[in-house]
């Protein structure tokens, strides 16, 4: 009996887990990883906008997904008989904690104040998105 128990609650773990990515998608802060556990192993994994994000597989039930440039896309993860294990939103977004940002005129300068306010490292994507957003004032 306490093992149906277990495995009764391992299940609804499981599945409170998949609804919860079905509520809000996925969130991941820019430059950093996260992980997914899958239900069951993986077969496919597609990216639908490889510039924003990129998934990699570290086993077949689990995938981490690593946030490279800002905006929304989606993962599509499916099984060997090509059902879907994960169809979801990304979004890609930038992390505040412990950054400012100085407006100079049409200059913007991100800093990273981690103890001390220095420059912040930029991607690519940070770079383009700061000379389109000086390009529109």
């Amino acid at each position: 009996m306490a093992k149906l128990g277990l495995t009764f609650g391992i299940a609804l773990i499981a599945a409170s887990a998949s609804v919860a990515f079905a509520d809000q998608g996925i969130e991941v802060t820019m430059n950093q990883a996260k992980i997914l556990k899958l239900a069951r192993p993986a077969d496919t994994i597609v990216v639908g906008n490889p510039e924003i994000a990129d998934a990699s597989v570290q086993d077949a039930s689990t995938i981490v997904l690593t946030g490279k440039g800002f905006g929304v896309t989606n993962l599509v993860v499916l099984d060997e008989a090509g059902a879907p294990i994960i169809d979801q939103q990304v979004t890609v977004s930038r992390s505040t904690a412990s950054t400012i940002r100085i407006y100079r005129r049409s200059a913007v300068q991100t800093l990273s104040c981690t103890p001390y306010c220095e420059g912040s490292y930029k991607t690519e994507a940070e770079k383009e998105s700061e000379s389109e957003m000086n390009a529109a004032q």
